[in-house]
């Protein structure tokens, strides 16, 4: 059974087009993974199918009474909502069945047999919607789900605008699995979460008995859920039966194809151009001139996609730090109150540590008290000399309004146009992603442009706040070859074992020091 049938979609932003002429079907019960580059238009794709974004031509039918669920990372928490709060919403819905459950069976003493079927026909059928939607249990799925997305350690009643980013998008995801919708629409759910939560949510989507669309750069996790691959690039949308893996195999094997079929095109070209030249001027050849160039009139061209930029980062390095990078003794972090028992932390010269450990223990926290930006509550933290530090923040909140351009030009005034837009062209960025505003970039140009800023500036230290979220499988593969021929110190926050675990000498897990149940 269709769920969602999409029929010549065409999309794009001003000269820029996204999609051409695409269709899309979505099946009961298909769990599809949907990749692509950063900026092929993921996103787009998926705020055009809830009706966000009304594309340029095309149509979107959804089945009646399908219920969608959105897992969009720019969601907004109602201010002074508590975590239980914002979970209870999930049962709106139910708790409007119930009133209108109710009224139909007040009407039932004043109607007639035949009327009284039908409001007895609503009724069941309304009763068996809040059965199939355990709305007589709801406590106790609130409290599952919670549970297992680590919610209930942070506590339900906290008030959701004092929240880290990963219990953000742990809130957003459980409201959303909660409300048990015909269809899930996960835009990178893995961004921020933890790696023990990160399993939990495989698990729940292995068992998800609906269909779902994961967007997600994280491949073992794509590889343990999907069944399908739609890939988006070159303004098309292909499909693939299978994992990701498969989905590379047969995409490989295309593109061999094609690229060997061109080859071949392009000779046979070559040689009925120069018979045509040879041999039109000459009255004994012509007609044989002539019927060349019918067929090369009539020839159907095989064009190659064209081949997007890959990433190349380099990061510069200024000269040795002291031995010391930085030394905590006593140390113990947080705001209002302690987030940790005291620490003791040692970082040298040419060290690489990961820093691990679930949501809301204060990771960023930790980052920011040794560079200085906010007060520890206790302890003392000494560094080391000569460091020239760069810093890669998990988000950036503030909506930024520069062009490309104009944002690394502010760092770096002294480079002329040219050497910027060079730059930027070799973190992946193409001619029109450059020449527009940081606003209008996907999450994935955004964290390439910052990245651009950090590796034209010479550092010794590097303090890295989940820098994979948001980029695609090549940007990843390419910061990971960087960051370990880096010759200076790193300190690195990141929930991706397969990423860290060949960089890093040495693991931090902050569970270790913690003062929460973990």
């Amino acid at each position: 059974m269709s769920i969602l049938n999409v029929k010549n979609l065409s999309h794009g932003f001003g000269d820029r087009a996204i999609f051409e002429n695409v269709s899309f079907r979505l099946l009961k019960g298909e769990h599809i993974g949907l990749i692509g580059a950063n900026g092929e238009g993921k996103s787009t794709f998926m705020n055009i199918i809830t009706h966000k974004l009304e594309p340029d031509e095309g149509q979107v039918e959804w089945s009646k009474r399908v219920r969608v669920g959105y897992l969009d990372q720019h969601t907004a928490l109602e201010k002074g909502q508590t975590i239980k709060d914002v979970l209870e919403t999930a049962f709106k819905y139910l708790f409007e069945l119930e009133e209108e459950m109710n009224n139909l069976y007040m009407k039932m003493g004043d109607v007639d047999p035949e009327e009284l079927d039908v409001l007895m026909e609503d009724v069941g059928n309304i009763q068996d919607i809040l059965n199939h939607n355990d709305f007589y249990i709801i406590d106790g799925k609130v409290n599952e789900v919670a549970k297992g997305l680590g919610l209930t350690e942070v506590g339900l009643e906290k008030e959701v605008d004092s929240l880290s980013g990963g219990q953000r998008t742990k809130v957003l995801l459980a409201k959303l699995l909660l409300e048990k919708p015909d269809i899930l629409l996960l835009d990178e759910p893995t961004n921020y979460l933890d790696e023990e939560h990160i399993e939990w949510l495989r698990r729940y989507l292995q068992e998800y008995e609906n269909a779902f669309i994961l967007i997600s750069h994280d491949i073992p996790f794509l590889n343990s859920v999907v069944n399908l691959i739609y890939h988006m690039g070159n303004r098309e949308l292909n499909r693939y039966v299978g994992d990701y893996d498969n989905f590379m195999r047969i995409y490989e094997a295309k593109k061999k194809q094609l690229e060997a079929a061109y080859k071949q095109q392009q000779n046979e070209i070559a040689e009925l151009e120069d018979f045509v030249q040879r041999n039109k001027a000459r009255v004994s050849t012509r007609n044989m001139a002539m019927s060349r160039q019918k067929k090369l009139d009539k020839m159907e061209i095989i064009e190659l996609a064209r081949e997007k930029p890959k990433p190349e980062f380099n990061f510069k390095t200024s000269r040795a730090s002291g031995k010391l990078v930085f030394e905590v003794k006593d140390l113990v972090i947080g705001y209002e109150e302690p987030l940790c028992r005291p620490m003791n932390l040692l970082l040298e010269r040419n060290q690489k540590v990961a820093i691990t450990g679930a949501n809301g223990l204060g990771k960023t926290t930790l980052l920011k008290s040794i560079l200085g930006e906010i007060p520890a509550i206790s302890g003392t933290i000494e560094k080391g000399e000569f460091l020239f530090t760069g810093y890669f923040e998990q988000e950036i909140k503030d909506a930024n309004y520069n062009t490309c351009i104009e944002e690394v030009w502010k760092e770096f005034p002294h480079f002329t146009q040219q050497e910027v837009r060079a730059a930027l062209a070799k973190c992946g960025l193409t001619t029109q992603h450059i020449e527009s505003k940081v606003l209008v970039l996907s999450g994935g140009e955004q964290a390439k442009v910052r990245l651009c800023k950090l590796i034209n500036k010479e550092t010794n230290f590097l303090v890295l706040d989940e820098p994979t979220n948001h980029l695609d499988v090549d940007a990843k593969e390419e910061l990971k070859r960087a960051l370990k021929e880096y010759k200076g110190t790193i300190l690195l926050i990141s929930h991706e074992p397969e990423f860290y675990r060949d960089i890093v000498t040495e693991v931090w897990n902050l569970e270790e020091w913690t003062t929460k149940i973990i």
